[in-house]
C-alpha cells in the first residue's frame, strides 16, 4: 500500500507540475515599454493589448519608463519579477550601440530576449512634390553635389541614422543626415522643406498618405500597403532594415516562463486581424522566437549595426 500510495502522490505531482506549467497567465501582465506614451513601441503594444485579452483572459497593462533612449528600463528589468507577471519592449538597434557608448546600466546580453514580433522598415521618404521621382533621381544629385541631399532623421545611432551610413557607402555617396529628436520632428522638418529627404520608415508613408512619397524601402519584398514601391534590393541594394521591436523578460525567469511568453507574444501575431492593423499602419511582421533563432537573430543584426555605427564615428 505504501509503494502504490507513493507511486500515485508522484503521479499526481507530475500532473500538478504539468498543470501549473499551462498557466500563463496567473494574472494581468505588466507590459513596460522603456519610452514615452505616443511612439511606435507603444502603438504596437496598445495593438497588442486586446488580442492578449482575448487569447488569455487576461489585462495587458502598458506602464512606461522612459529615459535613456530606453536605457532607463532596460538598466532596471533585472531587478524586476520574472515570473512571467513583468514583460518589457526592447528595440533594435538601440540595445545593440547604447551599451557601446558607455556605461548605461546594460549590456545586450543582459536582457533576455524572448520574442521579436515586428519591425518598422527604413525607407526614403520625400514630399509627394519633390523633384525626386525614383531613387535614382537622388542618388544622381548627390553624386553630382556632394553633402548637398540633406536628410532628416530620428535621432543618432537609430535605425534611420545606421541606414543612411550604409547606404551612402553602398550607393557612393556623400549625403548629409541632420538628426531630429522623434519621427514626429524628422516628418515636419520634411514636410517644412528644411530638408531634400527624409530617412523615414513604412509607417510615415501610412500616416501622411498622399503627402509623402517613398522612394525604396528596406524589405525583403514588398510592403503591401505600397505595393508600387520597390525594394532597395530590387534596386540593386542589399538593404533589409529598420527598428526592430520585440519582448524581453527579466533574466532570472526560468526557461519555461520565456517559453510561454514567447509563445505568447507568437499566438498575438499569428491572429489575421492583428496582421492586418499591423500592415495597414506601415509595419512589417518577424516572427523569432526564444531560443537559438534568437541568439542567431540578434548576433547577425549587431554585426551590421556596428560596422554602420564605426563608420559613423557614433562608437569606436
Amino acid at each position: 500500500m505504501k509503494l502504490k500510495s507513493a507511486l500515485l502522490a508522484a503521479t499526481l505531482a507530475v500532473f500538478a507540475g504539468a498543470a501549473s506549467a499551462e498557466e500563463f497567465p496567473t494574472g494581468s501582465v505588466d507590459y513596460i515599454i522603456p519610452f514615452g506614451p505616443g511612439g511606435e513601441s507603444d502603438i504596437t503594444a496598445r495593438f497588442q493589448q486586446p488580442f492578449f485579452e482575448k487569447l488569455y483572459g487576461e489585462q495587458m497593462v502598458v506602464n512606461y519608463q522612459p529615459g535613456g533612449g530606453g536605457a532607463v528600463g532596460w538598466s532596471q528589468l533585472n531587478n524586476m519579477a520574472g515570473d512571467g507577471s513583468v514583460i518589457m519592449g526592447i528595440n533594435l538597434p538601440h540595445i545593440i550601440i547604447k551599451p557601446k557608448q558607455g556605461d548605461v546600466g546594460f549590456q545586450t546580453e543582459d536582457l533576455a530576449a524572448v520574442y521579436m514580433f515586428h519591425y518598422t522598415p527604413d525607407a526614403i521618404v520625400v514630399t509627394a512634390d519633390s523633384p525626386y521621382m525614383t531613387l535614382q533621381d537622388l542618388i544622381d544629385d548627390a553624386k553630382a553635389n556632394p553633402k548637398q541631399v540633406i536628410f532628416s532623421g530620428s535621432g543618432k545611432g537609430t535605425a534611420n541614422h545606421l541606414a543612411q551610413v550604409q547606404f551612402d557607402e553602398m550607393a557612393g555617396i556623400e549625403s548629409t543626415y541632420v538628426s531630429f529628436k522623434g519621427t514626429g520632428a524628422s516628418v515636419t522638418a520634411l514636410l517644412g522643406k528644411q530638408v531634400k529627404a527624409a530617412w523615414g520608415y513604412t509607417t510615415v508613408g501610412a500616416a501622411q498618405g498622399d503627402k509623402v512619397r517613398l522612394l525604396a524601402v528596406a524589405m525583403e519584398d514588398r510592403h503591401p500597403a505600397f505595393p508600387d514601391v520597390p525594394t532597395f534590393r530590387e534596386l540593386g541594394y542589399d538593404m533589409v532594415s529598420g527598428a526592430y521591436r520585440g519582448i524581453a523578460v527579466p533574466n532570472s525567469a526560468s526557461e519555461e516562463v520565456r517559453t510561454q511568453v514567447s509563445d505568447a507574444i507568437k499566438a498575438i501575431n499569428a491572429d489575421p486581424d492583428f496582421q492586418k492593423q499591423m500592415l495597414d499602419g506601415g509595419f512589417a511582421l518577424v516572427d523569432v522566437g526564444y531560443g537559438a533563432d534568437m541568439d542567431a537573430f540578434i548576433s547577425d543584426k549587431a554585426e551590421g549595426y556596428l560596422n554602420a555605427a564605426r563608420s559613423a564615428g557614433i562608437i569606436d
